[in-house]
């Protein structure tokens, strides 16, 4: 992706990362991966190496490996492949951009550091900076998820005057409840013409009412396909359907919260509702007690087919 294209816009898959029964990448999968995003779930572009996919979880060398094979099979076939480099410190960060530029990646996305934290927006804007360096052809997004860093900043303060420091930085992905924040990031963005991606999939609707141009969310992995027909009724202008819909949505999600919502139950449930094998999560996360994501797969098929 250039400097010059357009803003991204619709479902963005943060993409699940294959492991063997003995957790090493399994990269074979990603292949069929595509293919299933593509055909079943009508999602087009992927969000690599976030939290979804336990990028921090992966050693450098593995998030490389892994970037290149979602470039690699993704070309001609996906929209957009948006590699997510953050790391705990700037240089592990700066060598996976720059990886990212040279397997073809069309954007980056960094998240705060959340061990040593930044301590003012200067300093995560500065972070930012030396990350953007290392790639500065390539859109630059921040991935702002405060329930997984800690940061105690509004993202719209991170945004203040960015693009004077970052020539490449064309928006973030909101992972985040805050209304006002997320209303108030939509309103420095849009006149610039950056893209803001909304990351909780269960208040998508709300964010769309706001919006928001697009999503990047897990449950898109295997409700891509339901997540489309509510933002054909958005846009359509038929409320009371894409209203049913997000309420679904909720209903099974708030279900699984019942039962231990984590990561290693959506892995598991994408391996249910696909058919492949994502393997388990990588330590220190444990594998899902097999019950629970049968119980909840069970529960979305039932919505699902419900009137």
């Amino acid at each position: 992706m250039s400097l010059g294209v357009g803003q991204l816009t619709g479902l963005i898959a943060a993409t699940f990362t294959p492991l063997t029964p003995q957790g090493e990448l399994n990269l074979p999968v990603i292949g069929p991966y595509i293919d299933y995003l593509l055909e079943k779930q009508g999602v087009r572009s992927v969000f690599v190496n976030g939290t979804t996919g336990e990028g921090c979880s992966f050693s450098v060398e593995e998030r490389k490996q892994l970037a290149e094979e979602w470039c690699r099979q993704g070309k001609g076939k996906l929209d957009q492949v948006i590699v997510h480099v953050g790391c705990l410190n700037v240089k592990d960060s700066q060598e996976l951009a720059c990886h990212a530029a040279s397997v073809g990646a069309d954007a980056i996305a960094v998240i705060s550091p959340f061990f040593f934290k930044p301590t003012n927006a200067e300093a995560l804007r500065r972070f930012l900076q030396e990350v953007a360096s290392a790639a500065p052809k390539l859109p630059l997004y921040y991935y702002h998820i405060p329930s997984i860093t800690g940061l105690n900043l509004d993202a719209r303060e991170i945004l203040d005057g960015i693009e004077n420091q970052i020539p490449s930085f064309r928006g973030l992905k909101f992972s985040a409840v805050d209304m006002r924040d997320l209303g108030q990031c939509i309103s420095y963005c849009r006149p610039r013409g950056w893209s803001v991606l909304y990351g909780v999939d269960e208040q998508l609707l709300g964010a769309m009412v706001l919006g928001v141009n697009g999503a990047v969310g897990s449950t898109y992995n295997y409700v891509g396909s339901t997540v489309n027909s509510m933002l054909g009724a958005f846009e359509k202008g038929d409320i009371d359907l894409a209203r049913k819909l997000q309420f679904k949505m909720q209903e099974v999600i708030t279900f699984a919260i019942s039962l231990g919502f984590g990561l290693h139950v959506n892995k598991q449930m994408m391996s249910e509702f696909s058919g492949l094998s994502m393997g388990p999560p990588r330590l220190p996360l444990l594998p899902c007690p097999p019950d629970h994501a049968q119980a909840i797969t069970q529960k979305l098929r039932d919505v699902m087919a419900s009137d």
